[in-house]
């Protein structure tokens, strides 16, 4: 009995794995390959008399009406990847709007606007979910190794991390462990609907995962797999999140642990396999995670922009106005200048230092970085920096500007 359970298990993931499942989807939301369409339409137009049809546009056949490509090139090789057809363009926004929820560029702006215009003390704990999922997603991806499902017959509307593994979604984990996370730090911290909360929680969740499918980057089981391995460290993590914080705050030797830690992460994710993209990402992750826990020592020990007293809670949302957004936009757009302009300037330091101090050649800046300890002191100098400014500079500057 138990024996037949686990065979139809079995088979039910191999299933689900089936990148046919993942074409069938696609066809379904209106993506289609070039090669499939033009086959259809030439025997048509055979059949019906006539002859195949073409168009003038660089000898393509069919119908070029609908035709794009990847909107970024792979972060490996440079391909543009190949045409598609989109036949339902409000799917294709949509599900792009979806993946875009679970990249580092999202997170990027998403976490400097809670801490500024929401709530430091949640955005601190959410980091530190992020970094962690992160980190086991790209680590287990590693180990798995698993190939992202073939193309024929899945159409790839993104290639950026076409080369990389797949299993399980690190975009199906960020894109629910965020939100999850942020919905159970919030609801008893600020007055708001239960059920609001929840939904919008699992409307964000649902989003990026059946996106990542949509474009063809993972499998029906893999998306799976991240939503609730996400889950499981979701639920490790969240009992001792205020501890984490009350540490990284206050704790004696917090700062010497908060970077031994996370550089200490770092090499281990990058001792898991060759140089890519993804493990950039989760070094920047984590540089990102380790900036900001210092600046919040910091401001801690400095007495700067302190936590709301527990008998104020909870918390009432404020009434929208346009004084009120106004300043939130004005924060926001402020704060990233500074941002963007403390990563140039990271930037334009860190690369041609790292590779003097690793004797690595400068000249080609790529072929530089795809050196780890290269990559790894440019991820940490630059993205420590820019977290370290988020939580510490940018706020000082907005108490300056009386934008606070």
């Amino acid at each position: 009995m138990a024996s037949a359970g686990i065979r139809r298990f079995v088979c039910l993931c191999r299933y689900l794995q089936d990148p046919c499942v993942v074409a069938k989807f696609q066809q379904l939301c209106g993506v289609r390959g070039t090669g499939s369409v033009e086959q259809k339409e030439n025997l048509h137009g055979l059949f019906n008399g006539g002859a195949p049809l073409t168009s003038s546009r660089d000898g393509v056949k069919g119908d070029t009406r609908g035709r794009v490509k990847p909107l970024r090139k792979n972060s490996l090789t440079g391909d543009v990847g190949q045409e598609f057809i989109i036949e339902n363009k409000f799917l294709f926004y949509l599900f792009t709007v979806g993946t875009e929820l679970g990249n580092e560029l999202f997170f990027i702006v998403f976490f400097p606007f809670l801490m500024w215009n929401v709530d430091a003390y949640v955005s601190r704990q959410v980091i530190v979910v992020w970094v962690w999922v992160l980190f086991f997603g790209q680590s287990t991806k590693d180990l798995v190794g698993w190939t992202r499902p073939a193309s024929p017959p899945v159409v790839k509307v993104e290639v950026f991390y076409n080369f990389e593994y797949s299993m399980p979604s690190v975009h199906a984990m960020t894109g629910t462990s965020v939100p999850f996370c942020l919905f159970l730090l919030t609801f008893n911290r600020w007055e708001y609907s239960f059920l609001f909360g929840l939904s919008m929680a699992i409307c964000w969740s649902f989003l990026v995962c059946i996106s990542r499918v949509y474009m063809g980057m993972h499998s029906v089981l893999e998306v799976i797999t991240g939503f609730l391995y996400s889950l499981l460290i979701l639920a490790a993590f969240y009992p001792v999140l205020e501890d984490i914080d009350t540490f990284y705050l206050s704790g004696s030797f917090a700062p010497l642990i908060i970077l031994l830690l996370h550089i200490g992460l770092a090499l281990i994710a990058f001792s898991l396999d060759s140089w890519s993209t993804s493990r950039g990402d989760t070094a920047q992750a984590l540089a990102t995670g380790a900036g900001g826990a210092l600046a919040g020592r910091l401001n801690h020990w400095l007495g700067l922009q302190p936590d709301l007293p527990v008998s104020s809670l909870p918390l009432k949302p404020p009434p929208l106005s346009g004084a009120l957004l106004g300043r939130s936009v004005l924060r926001l757009l402020v704060g990233v200048a500074v941002l963007l302009a403390v990563r140039a300037v990271m930037k334009a330091l860190a690369i041609p230092l790292a590779c003097r101090l690793f004797s690595v050649p400068a000249d080609d800046v790529r072929k530089a970085r795809q050196n780890a300890c290269v990559e790894l002191t440019y991820r940490f100098l630059v993205y420590g920096m820019v977290a370290f400014c988020c939580v510490f500079l940018v706020p000082l500057l907005f108490n300056f500007l009386d934008l606070s």
